[in-house]
């Protein structure tokens, strides 16, 4: 029996696309899909030839968030147990993202609603389509906002405006998106893979490791003290500094030429030591 893939995998040139791949239901998340999104995030996550990530979607949509017709028929007496069943799942799939060293894109091709915009949300760049919107959605369903939304939403919006698009819940379209500062770039329906790709392929040059360790400090900042942070940062910038990606970035710098951080791993300790002597 030829069963359909909830998630459709790619790999090229270290930049690997997770597609949601439900098109017929506008890539709504069951928890098939959410099992399938969480497994290949671990798999890239431990894969040292994946250096940037993309999500997409199948079709005419990034995803209409939660499946709720799947949720309602899974346990139509008890929905509770359903979300709780798919949001465990999402939310790890979610927490995986923002903690990844590689930088997660999402290529927003088309309505990004409740979990697919929080999705959306929870990556570290966003490239939308001209034609696309975003929508919170969840409060006109009678639903609270799941994904990380309440976290990621009013640090990019602050609270006043995070409030009130829960509350009203009005379609973003692109160049609002863009004003709002919810995504990176608008582009054009035609070019959104192209520009998304060119993006990732440019952030993979970086030091993939470092961006990990930026990435846990933002996130650590938003319940720290100063002080916390400012030791969070002392440790990590003297790990990043001992590393092969912060070896190779200062030998760059001392002889004048671009780092190459994918092949950070032969710079040797002793070059290092005997350039700065």
């Amino acid at each position: 029996m030829n069963v359909k893939q909830p998630v459709l995998f790619s790999y090229h040139e270290s930049i690997a696309t997770i597609t949601l791949n439900r098109e017929s239901v506008y890539n709504a998340i069951d928890l098939h899909l959410a099992e399938a999104l969480r497994q290949r995030l671990l798999d890239i996550e431990h894969d040292p030839k994946v250096r940037s990530v993309i999500i997409t979607g199948t079709g005419r949509a990034f995803s209409g968030g939660g499946d709720l017709r799947f949720a309602h028929q899974a346990s139509p007496d008890a929905l509770g147990y359903s979300f709780l069943a798919l949001t465990d799942v999402l939310h790890d799939s979610i927490a995986r993202i923002r903690k990844m060293s590689k930088p997660v894109i999402a290529a927003i091709n088309g309505p990004a609603a409740g979990a697919g915009f929080f999705l959306a949300l929870a990556c570290d760049l966003r490239v939308m389509a001209e034609s696309a919107y975003l929508k919170q959605s969840n409060t006109s369903h009678g639903l609270s906002i799941p994904a990380g939304g309440t976290f990621t939403l009013p640090r990019m919006v602050g609270l006043a405006k995070a409030l009130e698009l829960a509350l009203l819940d009005e379609p973003i379209s692109a160049a609002q998106a863009l004003q709002l500062g919810l995504v990176t770039k608008v582009t054009t329906d035609e070019r959104l893979l192209d520009d998304t790709c060119n993006l990732a392929q440019r952030i993979g040059q970086m030091p993939i490791e470092t961006i990990g360790r930026v990435k846990r400090l933002f996130n650590k900042s938003y319940y720290a003290t100063l002080d916390e942070q400012l030791e969070s940062e002392r440790l990590e910038i003297a790990a990043s500094a001992g590393s092969a990606e912060g070896r190779e970035g200062i030998l760059a710098f001392l002889e004048k030429r671009q780092p190459n951080f994918k092949l950070a791993e032969a710079v040797s300790e002793d070059t290092l030591t005997s350039l700065i002597l």
